[in-house]
């Protein structure tokens, strides 16, 4: 699952992501090396601790990160919050806490891209396209496989913020007509 629906109303949108399973897994698999290394070692105290510690440490460092997204349309802002659990250890501070904020009217399209994701592939990522040229991940790692879990959770978006409404043929008549007009009246 690319991320999960928290909340849904007509002003609010707010969507979360876990670790995943593969993530948990791994934290799992390390650790239990640098347990297995401790216990089966004739080693000092102090080594089997830093087996253990060493291992801990590759573990939380390949864990993913708690992601989320609140699209506001009250206040009128996208809050994209990131928690690294890595982080968090490693600093023994507040640092582990990542924050983007923007303006809803900065958005004009959202899409999913392919992304090379190390070791193992390809992976899909909603992009947030603003009128400045500049795009943003809605996460910060992409996943694999299932395509259409990331394009369900953009087209979401997308609906939310009435980005791929169409335009009403009047709407359409008077640009094309002020098109038209635009470079004879300058002539």
């Amino acid at each position: 699952m690319y991320m999960q629906v928290e909340t849904r109303s007509s002003s609010c949108l707010h969507l979360k992501r876990a670790p995943g399973i593969r993530s948990w897994s791994l934290l799992v698999g390390i650790l239990s090396i640098g347990l297995a290394a401790a216990y089966y070692s004739a080693d000092s105290l102090g080594w089997k601790l830093f087996y253990i510690t060493g291992c801990l440490f590759v573990a939380v460092q390949n864990l993913e990160d708690w992601e989320e997204a609140v699209f506001d349309k009250s206040t009128g802002k996208v809050v994209l919050k990131t928690f690294s659990l890595y982080k968090k250890l490693l600093t023994l501070s507040r640092v582990g806490h990542d924050q983007v904020v923007v303006l809803l009217n900065d958005i004009r399209d959202v899409n999913v891209e392919e992304e090379k994701v190390r070791y193992f592939g390809k992976g899909y990522v909603v992009m947030l396209r603003f009128a400045t040229g500049f795009s943003h991940p809605l996460t910060q790692s992409a996943v694999m496989g299932h395509r259409s879990d990331v394009e369900a959770i953009a087209m979401l978006i997308a609906t939310f913020l009435e980005l791929h409404r169409l335009e009403s043929p009047v709407e359409l008549s008077q640009s094309s007509d002020s098109e038209a007009d635009g470079p004879e009246s300058q002539s």
